[in-house]
């Protein structure tokens, strides 16, 4: 496993806890079909949640939200929809949620939750 991918692995590890934390309930993490993967399944109120997580070292590439983009979205909305789909769960009431995750090395991480992200 390269720094990036561990990063990321850390990154997504931390925000199951902080989800779970906040009161949701994480469904599924790393959830792939043959369009592509999903960091977290959650359901929140009642509402199934696609949440993309985005972990950086520093501020040097730029926030991490920034990564997640108008295309993106729209791919995490679909993905969730076909998760619905498969788990026999209502498609109409979703959601996409962005965790941007700062660990910077000698800091405590800084998590930013953006809730309910449209594209």
């Amino acid at each position: 496993m390269n720094h990036n991918q561990e990063l990321g692995a850390r990154g997504e590890e931390l925000a199951a806890k902080y989800l779970a934390g906040a009161g949701y309930t994480v469904l599924e993490r790393n959830w792939r079909c043959k369009i592509g993967e999903l960091d977290i399944i959650a359901e929140d109120a009642g509402q199934v949640v696609g949440v993309e997580v985005k972990t950086r070292s520093s501020l040097g590439f730029g926030h991490p939200a920034e990564a997640v983009n108008p295309v993106k979205l729209r791919r995490i909305s679909r993905l969730v929809r076909r998760w619905c789909l498969e788990h026999h769960r209502n498609a109409r009431t979703v959601r996409v949620d962005v965790l941007a995750i700062l660990m910077e090395p000698g800091r405590e991480p800084s998590i930013e939750h953006l809730i309910g992200v449209e594209s």
